[in-house]
């Protein structure tokens, strides 16, 4: 089909950012899909794994919260304790009332839940650097100033 029944200013498909990015990160996923696998973990049961064994040991808020998990994550709350739920039916974390708001939920990664997530970040930052092993430092720069960028203007 010709560029101009889209209507678009690319010449070619190839040329777009946006779509350049979505094959990319397509083949990344996949790489951790695969990376995961033997954790018997999903990727975002990874990250919000991770995500809060880092905020347990590192968060000087108290009690780490689902919504606070969600935020740091960068997940939907929705979603997020849909994931919790699960993570906490592997014996991998604690969900209990919060001692000062009923609503809330505080999470606690179990010791099975931190030696799980240390596992599995061994495997994931090692299918990060063989996928990445290509890219130069100025990308890796690019990545995380857009990473930055994309979080002040989307909330």
């Amino acid at each position: 089909m010709p560029a101009d029944g889209l209507g678009t200013r690319f010449a070619a498909a190839g040329e777009s950012p946006g779509l350049a990015l979505w094959r990319v990160t397509n083949r990344w996923q996949a790489a951790m899909r695969a990376a995961l696998a033997p954790h018997d973990l999903t990727h975002v049961q990874y990250v919000l794994l991770a995500s809060l064994v880092w905020l347990g040991q590192h968060g000087d808020d108290g009690p780490v919260t689902q919504t606070a998990l969600a935020d740091a994550a960068a997940t939907d709350p929705m979603m997020t304790s849909q994931v919790v739920r699960a993570l906490e039916a592997k014996g991998l974390l604690t969900r209990e009332r919060h001692p000062e708001d009923g609503r809330a939920r505080v999470l606690r990664a179990t010791p099975g839940g931190v030696d799980a997530a240390r596992n599995a970040t061994a495997s994931v930052e090692q299918a990060d650097a063989d996928f990445f092993a290509g890219a130069d430092e100025r990308f890796t720069d690019g990545l995380l100033a857009l990473a930055r960028s994309s979080r002040r203007s989307t909330g």
